[in-house]
Parts: structure tokens; sequence; C-alpha cells
């Protein structure tokens, strides 16, 4: 499984390394809404969330789908717009007016990307199935894509302000903190690949990234529990593929691939240490649990949100008892957490427990 970027005859100037105050924010308010995904940042998380308004907390709560589940592409907008040159803003401020310049189609399938109806198909929105959709994932959800349907203007409008209240909350100040660090990491990223190419400049970013050449075709190719394709030399949009690094981003490797934006990579840098290593025994049924690769494709699902045994036969084709027998393998290994809502039962993936299983191994083999 990996998600491919078919580059054939981009010019490597159109390969850039540029920094992004609205996709720092992004991950930011992700880390906020699922601090499980980013062991390092507890700090942070708790005291930001401690500090904020009441009103502001729960406007954040009304849309936090938006980057829990999935980050929209609504934090790229500069991916989108139709005539752009590609390139991130150098403010927040730049970028929520490019958000502004999304024509409507592209706004709304990128907000409705928390109900995955829309990102992988150039199909036009269906109404009705994306309120089905929307409805089997909540009541906030299904009250959010009414109001987008009925008036994307003015959802728009409600999530620039929001934006703009959370720069003047915390982000305004954390940006001053993290933007140089990652400007010099997009310099040295961008001097790597003008001194040594390509394939050197992928490894720097990740060792989940690489380029792949056979005869004229190249292609990047990102190791992710996925399945995608897209193209970074698509006339209607214009060439060009933009690495953006985050330092709110990790464990994550995120690749915009929705059909007619530009391909985006956002990467981390810098990586949080880890606490102390499960037992051997546990490591043991963790690894014996993952090793099942239908429940891996499980963990993939878990990884980006809560759903109930029904949800992942749905989506798997599975029956829901067989569902339950490999989430009662993941349990016992205490890879997922189990919390209830109303009548239902949600299952989510322990990401900070599935991230200490490589350190975990190293110290078992060294103790």
């Amino acid at each position: 499984m990996s998600l491919t970027i078919d580059i054939t005859g981009l010019p490597s100037e159109r390969v850039i390394f540029e920094l992004s105050p609205l996709a720092e924010l992004g991950v930011a308010l992700h880390a906020l809404a699922e601090p499980a995904h980013h062991p390092g940042l507890h700090g942070w998380a708790t005291a930001t969330a401690a500090g904020l308004k009441p009103d502001l907390a729960d406007r954040l709560h009304e849309a936090n789908f938006l980057w829990t589940a999935t980050l929209s592409d609504v934090f790229l907008p500069y991916a989108g717009v139709r005539g752009g040159d590609g390139r991130p803003g150098t403010t927040l401020a730049e970028e929520l007016d490019q958000l502004d310049r999304l024509d409507e189609e592209r706004f709304v399938r990128a907000a409705l990307e928390f109900n995955c109806s829309t990102y992988t198909s150039g199909d036009p929105v269906r109404p009705a199935r994306v309120l089905e959709l929307a409805a089997n994932r909540g009541p906030r959800q299904l009250d959010f894509t009414r109001r987008l349907l009925d008036d994307p203007s003015g959802v728009r409008a409600w999530l620039r302000r929001l934006f703009e209240d959370c720069d003047e909350a915390f982000f305004a100040d954390t940006w001053r903190r993290v933007a140089p660090g990652l400007a010099a990491d997009a310099r040295e990223k961008g001097e790597l690949l003008r001194r040594r190419g390509l394939a050197e400049a992928l490894r720097a970013v990740s060792q989940a990234i690489a380029l792949e050449e056979d005869g004229a075709r190249r292609r990047v190719h990102v190791d992710k529990l996925a399945h995608g394709r897209t193209t970074a030399v698509d006339p209607e949009v214009g060439p060009g593929v933009t690495f953006v690094p985050t330092s709110f981003g990790w464990p994550h490797l995120l690749v915009l691939h929705a059909p007619g934006w530009r391909p985006v990579v956002q990467y981390p840098v810098g990586a949080p240490a880890m606490s102390e290593p499960a037992s051997v025994e546990l490591l043991q049924r963790r690894m014996e649990a993952l090793a099942h690769p239908l429940r891996m494709r499980l963990c993939r699902q878990l990884a980006r949100g809560s759903y109930t045994t029904s949800e992942l036969a749905d989506t798997y084709g599975i029956t829901p008892p067989e569902v339950s027998r490999h989430l009662s393998v993941l349990k016992k290994a205490e890879l997922v957490t189990v919390r209830r809502r109303g009548r239902y039962v949600l299952h989510q993936l322990d990401v900070a427990a599935v991230a200490r299983i490589g350190s975990d191994f190293l110290e078992a083999v060294l103790r």
C-alpha cells in the first residue's frame, strides 16, 4: 500500500520546500484535539486548551472533525486555487485570502473530507449521499454538512473567523516560536535538492518517501497504509509538488492527492521522546496482533477516528462478528481504546502505544 505522485517531466525548480502557517495551524489544532497522537506535545496541548476562552473552545469543538479523523485540505488552499502559483502564503492572512479564492465546488469538497465521500473521486457532490454519510458520523457532522450545502459562503466566512481567532488566542505566538526552525529545515532540504538531487532530498524528508525511476518515468513513492495516486504535471492545475515541514505533525506524514489539486507532502521535523517500554510479553502480543493484514487495515481506519463495529464492517465488507474477533485481539494487545456514546461502542487506535512498538522492540533485544 502506498501513495504515488507522478513527476515525469517535472522540472526540479517545480519541487519546492515552503512554510505554510495555515497548514501548521491545522496540525496544531489536530494535536490540541487528539493529544494521544502526539506524545511530545501534552504540555503544550494542556496549557493551550486551558487558556482558551469558552466561546472559542465551543467553536473549535463544533468543527473539530475537520482536523481529527482527517486533516481537511482547507488548510492547504494554495494547492487548489485555479491559476495560482502553487505556493503557500507567507502569512496566515495571505493563506486565508487563498482560502477565499478557492472556487465553491473545491471548497465544499475539501470541507466534506471528514466523511471520505468526495476525496478520491472527481464526481460531483451528491447532497443526499453526503448527508447520509455525515449522519453516520454524528449530529455535529450532519449539522455542519447541512450548513455547508445550504450556505457555503457563510461556512467559509465562519471558518476564516475561527482561524483568525485561533491566531489571536494562541497560534501567533506558537508560529513565532516554530517558524524559524521550519524555515531552516526548508532551506536545508531545498539546498540538498540543488546539490545532491531529488532522491537525496526525499530521503532527508522521511525514510518513508523515495524516488522511483523506470526509464523516463519518475514517481515519488510514499509508504503509507493507504492507496492513492496523483500527478504533479496536470496541465489543468499547473506543474509542481510542494513539501511543507511541520513541528506539530509527528507521527503523521500527510499527502494531499485530491483530483485537480497540486500534490502537497506535509512532513514532520523532529520527533518526541518515547515513554517507558512495554513488557516483552505485551510487545509480543502487539506484534502478533499487527501481523494480520486485515487488522493492519482496521488500524489505519481506527487511527483516523473512533468507529463502531458496524461501521468497520460496512467499510471493509465483512461481518460484524469478524470485526469483533479482530478488535478483541487488538484490545488484548492494548492497542485499541473503547468508549461509549449512548448506545454505541466506539473503538479507536491508541496511537502512542503503536508508536512505541519500534523502540520497545529495540529495548527488548538489547536488554
